[in-house]
């Protein structure tokens, strides 16, 4: 852009400062006269106005209107290599085009602008411009722009063949059938294209395509990254971002749901599905790592992350000082860390999936399994079999009197009080069960805290708490839903809000490590914990209260506190009882407590019970009467058969908020060891905030709103600037990763914003966005160009023509199975799939070592989308084509053509496979050898085959076929291939030599690129 001004730009057009100077100062100047304070020279900002003309001792480095006595430009100029800037040891240089563009702005006032992406945001009108009607606004504002700058004549249209199969590939990922383009050809209505874009933004593979770009952003894999490279659960949040694209849902919802969908109220199953972007970071399961290391590695991750899939900003520098370039300081780096600070994770170690999520066919055998068990509950059971009800009734009248004999003895040293109201912090549900135990169900939250109240009387000296395994648990003698064990990190005991100390805490088993006295000890870190106990199917821990209780004859309601917040995710008690004992020293370990209300309705005479002291008796003598053991037997099994079945379910790591936010503060150069820095809140960048700030602390659910908020400038023009790269080949900004000052100003500014205020006030329409680019005159013009053309623009910067670009690595493989007609794309979204991989090429993953397990069948030709993606060994035909290890966020991949490329599309056993089917497929056609050669073409193509094509491959053909007749051994291998049969009725000479030249065909560049 400096090179294209003339010497006296001053006179001659008005230079921005925004769009001109504020790049060539960023990269030349910034590094030492810019934002960060810790990095600047001199004291001289020259990122600002005031920090630029201030007086420096009788002169300043830029005087407004006068170039001469600006000492920044005396310096740029000087021929002393002590006085000139940029210095030496910075190698940086400025051009004498740069050095003039500087000159000229000062010249004309040296007037400071708000950087281009950080104005808020207004549609400016569509420029007026001569010639044939646009199609819509953005050919207005591309002619306009493209005159301007010399060029006269746009490309041509290209033909209607080149245009379907552009649309197929930008919108769909695949190439057109040869029965689609014909289709396409014989419609001659004047808007047979819009109904082709119309037809194909429906088409589920819509969501397909986009998701490929998506997932690049948020660093989607299936591993976790460090260390062992381990598997995590996350499929079901890509099969999330291709339904949301195909619903065409608002942008703003796509982005509150993932950046907080667990926060919303009433949360679907799907809005926590969303969440699992927050899980997408690369974590480890190293032992020897260290917590507060990783915790600070994760925070810093994650604001990279957002920073550059939402705001088109690189933060990563923040981390350790203020941004050198853009107005992002360390406070705002750590500030938005602090949102994220609520993520519950384990810091080292596994990650447990914690949501189900149930296929269509599942969750009907889920509802028809509670049917079942409906219809065989105990009361259901009793009405069908008067019998069975007598004799229990008779068991139960005499086992009332032995029972009311025992507590006249005073055998029960424990009673579980009457529980008044009982509730937890997670999605948890909790069941009172005839015993008076507490069931946790549904849910399994990383952290929990429950609270029950409790009805209490007379002399309180001990608790406790009795630990219960039950049927619903996955796994035998289990104690928690999702463990096999729990971590207890804090149990209190408080009256009318004043916790009562307690003391002389026993148990019947404690882990070591984690005895029983961590969890009054008043830290959360701690707990107590029974890994490695014997299979018994209850554990109890009893606590003495350092003063006794006395409690009014009527009773008061006490609260038990329960909390689990250890750094082992899921580790929550699954079924519990309480107990209270007037008496201390009262053996842990003595009989189950039995319920206070049970108590009291054994005591009463039976002719004067009420009817909720009948029900209880009953209900409690059932939960062990033998007369029932094969019922509970029977019941028991439908409960394993539930169980069994919500183990098959698909799982998947998605948010969930902690009670309490871990503490964020600011590392000074980034150093986890260093605690002296300020502790901050949750907070947006200063500079992009408007009005006071928050008094309430904000949470992940405010940031997401302030992302889309009308008045964010970044979000809309980021996203457009993506999708216009997708469609076009490069961004209106080219640097799609950053528009901050490291990045690269539009070529068409005026553009960007119209598209932004567009796609914003569109109601975030991403289909809308799409279509008007697709359908403009400037995306359906050819990507030839004369020779005026490419000397006027060489590289299009100014679109007037379409660019080419090899396929990204998903489609040059669909591209390959789709042509064959291999391709299973009857199927959208399922858990990532395993295609043929080089044997041994895991052999260095360890911590396990593991092998990769070659799926079968139709999921072998599953859309590349899904194969399964290991971040620190990428799948190798993928890594060949520039496919992102997705450990970063990638807004761009890289184009690369080099020689491994082609020895893959030769030699890849699915590209061969995909030869020989394609092959078959040619050989059965009718007519000629030069007829079958032509269909292949266009099969490959999407066009009519030209002679000298049909010519050049009947040659290579007759030249295989010689060499297959001479060496049948050959042929042989070659369709050996694949797990596809070759037909027995094609001579396998003829066949192999048909593959060679239908692997010609799948190597050539038109067939792996889009034009």
């Amino acid at each position: 852009m400096a090179a294209a001004r003339s010497a006296s730009a001053d006179e001659q057009e008005t230079v921005s400062y925004a769009m001109d100077v504020r790049p060539i100062l960023s990269d030349k100047c910034f590094a030492c006269h810019g934002p960060d304070p810790n990095s600047r020279e001199a004291d001289l900002r020259l990122d600002t106005a005031d920090g630029a003309t201030k007086d420096l001792g009788g002169y300043a480095a830029i005087v407004s209107g006068d170039p001469k006595a600006s000492e920044a430009l005396t310096r740029m100029l000087s021929e002393d290599e002590n006085d000139r800037m940029p210095p030496a040891y910075s190698h940086k240089t400025m051009t004498p085009a740069e050095i003039e563009v500087v000159r000229a702005w000062v010249a004309q006032g040296a007037r400071y602008q708000q950087h281009w992406s950080h104005r808020p945001l207004n549609r400016p009108s569509p420029p007026e411009v001569a010639g044939p009607r646009p199609s819509n606004e953005i050919d207005a504002f591309v002619r306009a722009a493209a005159e301007s700058h010399g060029i006269t004549q746009m490309a041509p249209q290209a033909d209607r063949t080149t245009l379907v199969r552009r649309l197929y590939f930008d919108l769909l990922g695949v190439p057109p059938t040869t029965e689609q383009v014909n289709a396409f050809l014989a419609d001659k209505s004047p808007d047979a294209y819009e109904k082709l874009v119309d037809r194909l933004l429906a088409d589920p593979r819509f969501g397909e395509r986009m998701a490929v770009y998506w997932l690049d952003l948020v660093r989607y894999a299936d591993t976790i990254g460090y260390h062992s490279d381990n598997y995590m659960e996350v499929s079901a949040y890509r099969d999330y971002v291709i339904d949301s694209f195909n619903e065409n849902k608002p942008y703003d919802q796509f982005t509150i749901e993932q950046l907080a969908g667990d926060l919303l109220p009433s949360a679907t199953r799907e809005q926590l599905i969303a969440t699992g972007y927050n899980r997408l970071l690369q974590t480890t399961e190293e032992g020897g790592a260290q917590p507060k290391e990783y915790i600070a590695i994760y925070a810093a991750d994650r604001v990279r992350s957002f920073s550059e899939v939402w705001l088109g900003s690189t933060m990563g520098c923040a981390q350790c000082h203020d941004h050198k370039y853009d107005p992002f300081t360390q406070r705002d780096f750590y500030s938005l860390a602090a949102f994220f600070a609520d993520v519950a994770e384990q810091p080292i170690g596994s990650r447990d999936p914690n949501l189900m999520v149930p296929t269509a066919e599942q969750e009907e055998q889920l509802e028809e399994l509670e049917q079942r068990l409906q219809a065989s509950s105990l009361e259901n059971t009793l009405q069908s079999d008067p019998k069975l009800r007598e004799t229990l009734e008779a068991a139960q009248n005499a086992w009332e009197e032995d029972f009311r004999r025992r507590v006249r003895d005073s055998e029960f040293a424990w009673l579980s009080p009457e529980l008044v109201a009982f509730s937890n912090d997670s999605r948890l549900e909790m069941e009172q069960l005839p015993d008076n135990s507490l069931l946790m169900g549904g849910a399994r939250p990383y952290e929990a805290t429950y609270e029950v109240d409790i009805k209490a009387a007379g002399t309180v000296r001990m608790l406790r708490l009795e630990v219960l395994t039950h049927p619903s648990f996955r796994g035998e003698k289990r104690l928690s839903n999702n463990h096999r064990d729990f971590v207890l990190t804090e149990v209190r005991l408080s009256v009318d809000g004043q916790e009562l100390r307690l003391a002389n805490p026993t148990t019947e088993f404690e882990q070591p490590g984690y005895p029983i006295a961590q969890a009054i000890d008043g830290n959360a870190k701690t707990g107590w914990a029974t890994a490695g106990r014997p299979a018994v199917d209850r554990i109890a821990a009893a606590f003495e209260l350092a003063e006794p209780l006395e409690l009014p004859e009527d009773g008061k309601t006490l609260r038990i506190t329960m909390v689990h917040r250890s750094i082992f995710g899921q580790h929550h008690i699954g079924r519990f009882r309480i107990g209270l004992s007037e008496e201390t020293g009262t053996p842990v370990d003595g009989p189950d407590a039995v319920p206070v209300e049970v108590v009291r309705a054994v005591e009463t005479e039976p002719s004067a019970r009420t009817e909720r002291q009948r029900q209880v008796l009953a209900d409690y003598y059932r939960t062990f009467a033998p007369e029932l053991e094969k019922w509970r037997e029977d019941y028991h099994k439908l409960i394993k058969e539930r169980v069994a079945l919500e183990d098959r379910f698909q799982t998947t790591l998605v948010a969930e908020s902690l009670s309490t936010p871990r503490m964020m503060r600011i590392l000074p150069r980034g150093n986890w060891l260093d605690d002296s820095g300020d502790i901050v809140s949750p907070a947006t960048p200063e500079f992009l905030t408007t009005g006071a700030p928050s008094q309430e602390r904000l949470d992940r659910l405010d940031l997401a709103q302030w992302v889309v908020a009308p008045e964010n400038p970044l979000t809309a023009r980021t996203f457009v600037n993506r999708a216009w790269m997708l469609l076009f080949g490069r961004g209106l900004s080219p640097d799609v990763g950053d528009l901050g000052g490291q990045g690269q100003p539009p070529t068409h500014p005026e553009l960007l914003d119209w598209l932004a205020v567009e796609f914003r006030d569109s109601g975030w329409d991403i289909k809308r966005l799409v279509r008007q680019m697709v359908t403009s005159d400037t995306y359906r013009r050819s990507s030839a160009a004369d020779a005026e053309l490419v000397a006027a623009d060489p590289t299009n910067r100014w679109f007037a023509r379409q660019n080419r670009w090899r396929l990204d690595a998903e489609f040059v493989r669909d591209t390959a199975l789709s042509i064959s007609g291999l391709l299973d794309d009857s199927r959208i979204g399922g858990l990532s799939v395993k295609p043929y991989q080089p044997e041994g090429y895991w052999q260095h993953l360890n911590f396990p070592t593991r092998r990769w397990i070659q799926s079968n069948g139709d999921d072998l030709y599953r859309r590349s989308l899904y194969t399964f993606w290991c971040r620190t060994f990428l799948h190798p035909s993928l890594q060949a084509f520039d496919a992102p290890s997705r450990e970063e966020c990638t807004a761009r991949r890289a184009k690369s053509n080099i020689p491994q490329q082609a020895l893959v599309l030769l030699n890849d056993p699915i590209y061969v496979e995909a030869a020989k089917v394609f092959a078959v497929n040619t050989s059965e056609q009718p007519g000629s050898k030069s007829e079958k050669i032509a269909w292949a073409v266009q099969q490959a193509t999407s066009r009519a085959a030209l002679d000298e094509e049909v010519a050049l491959l009947a040659e290579l053909f007759d030249e295989q076929l010689k060499v297959f007749q001479a060496h049948p051994d050959r042929a042989k291998q070659l369709l050996a291939v694949g797990a596809a049969p070759s037909p027995e009725t094609i001579d396998p000479a003829e066949l192999a030599a048909w593959t060679q030249v239908t692997r010609a065909l799948m190597a050539m560049y038109e067939t792996t690129s889009r034009n």
